[in-house]
């Protein structure tokens, strides 16, 4: 067999392994056909190797071996197994350290760098594992001086960092205390802006989240300086505002403490001039709602089929008219058989001398027509007692011939 091949084998601390007993300076044999993790005795060709299947501790005993016998090799050849070994010498621990590290000075574990404590590291002084850097207390780090893991950036706490001087992860910016974070200084999460609390901020110093403006403490603001959400404007306490400087929600226009002014410095709602307290004003300063004038503290009275009236809009808004014209439909269908089309008709719809007919679809007056051929006398009155009821206006208004019980067409 020869000179035989040389390895490294570790044992128990009483020279033990797999429950049998070895000796320094002794061969020993069996009478089998070598099998890794089978049968025979175990070896392998690189100290390093060893400690793959033995915990890397000074405890261990640690022997140069040399296989006398048939050798049987595992895969990538980590392991080998021979039918007759010989226990060279003890190898003692400091000379173990300098065969399983290329570097210098290392306590750790096949370390190509030097004054590794960790195992597994290219760079130098790492503390952790799979360290190309230097420096590093964390583990596969490519940069340097990372107490965390996997950063290829330096001096990082948390893990998977590009930046550096990151506490959080995932961070391609610096100095984030949170996640994911494109820019710099951001205490939340997935921040591509700079020193923002929040989360998913485009912008600067957000304490809200999903802002493209900055300095906002709201929500998916795209304006500046707004405590409220979703506001394209700046500086705005309310919601979805346009305007700017807004308390109140879905204003176009500015300082609104209202909701969805067009206009600005509206207290009330739904105004489109300024300066009102009242509620859906087209004018300015005006203190009661529904004004298109200036100036008024009470509602004013509308005009009625072209005549002043006695109501208020408010008191339209909230009639049995209006609640009954509500419901005339839309986009009625009914079937017309051919024997009722006209020639037109019949030219437009040719399929009707196989299907005996067509559809039609009735247009907004003839919907209108159909609504009033069902109202009954009571409701009929309701319209009718509307201020200066003119049925021509109305028929121009709505499209609706109407007429009251006793009344002949002309």
């Amino acid at each position: 067999m020869g000179e035989g091949i040389k390895g490294y084998k570790v044992f128990n601390s009483d020279w033990t392994c797999r429950g049998f007993q070895y000796e320094v300076g002794k061969i020993f044999e069996e009478d089998v056909t070598p099998s890794c993790c089978d049968r025979g005795f175990h070896f392998c060709l690189k100290a390093s190797d060893c400690f793959n299947y033995y915990k890397f501790c000074s405890d261990n005993k640690v022997a140069e071996v040399v296989a006398l016998g048939d050798v049987d090799y595992a895969d990538a050849n980590t392991k080998c197994c021979t039918n007759r070994i010989r226990i060279v010498r003890e190898i003692p621990w400091d000379e173990v350290l300098r065969i399983v590290n290329e570097g210098k000075d290392c306590t750790g574990l096949c370390n190509t760098g030097n004054q590794n404590t960790g195992n597994r590291n290219t760079g130098d002084c790492n503390t952790g594992n799979r360290n190309t850097g230097d420096w590093n207390t964390g583990d596969c780090n490519t940069g340097n001086q990372n107490t965390g893991n996997r950063n290829t950036g330096d001096c990082n706490t948390g893990d998977w960092n590009t930046g550096n001087q990151n506490t959080g992860d995932w961070n391609t910016g610096n100095q984030n205390t949170g996640n994911r974070n494109t820019g710099d200084c951001n205490t939340g999460n997935q921040n591509t802006g700079n020193r923002n609390t929040g989360d998913w901020n485009t912008g600067n110093r957000n304490t809200g989240d999903c802002n493209t403006g900055d300095w906002n403490t709201g929500d998916c603001n795209t304006g500046n300086q707004n405590t409220g959400n979703r506001n394209t404007g700046d500086c705005n306490t309310g919601d979805w505002n346009t305007g700017d400087c807004n308390t109140g929600d879905w204003n176009t226009g500015d300082w609104n403490t209202g909701n969805q002014n067009t206009g600005d410095w509206n207290t009330g709602n739904q105004n489109t001039g300024n300066r009102n307290t009242g509620d859906c004003n087209t004018g300015d300063w005006n203190r009661s709602s529904f004004n298109a004038g200036c100036f008024n503290t009470e509602e004013q009275k509308v005009t009625m089929f072209n005549k002043p009236s006695d109501w208020t809009y408010r008191q339209w808004l909230n009639s049995d008219a209006r609640y009954l014209l509500n419901q005339i439909p839309k986009s009625v269908v009914e079937w017309v058989c051919s024997s009722d089309m006209t020639d037109e008709e019949k030219a437009a719809h040719p399929t009707h001398e196989t299907t005996g007919g067509y559809l039609k679809v009735l247009d907004e007056s003839e919907c209108g027509q159909l609504w009033w051929d069902g109202l009954n006398e009571q409701q009929r009155e309701v319209i009718f007692s509307l201020p200066n009821f003119d049925p021509d206006i109305f028929e121009q208004c709505t499209g609706i011939k109407v007429q009251k019980a006793g009344e002949n067409d002309a």
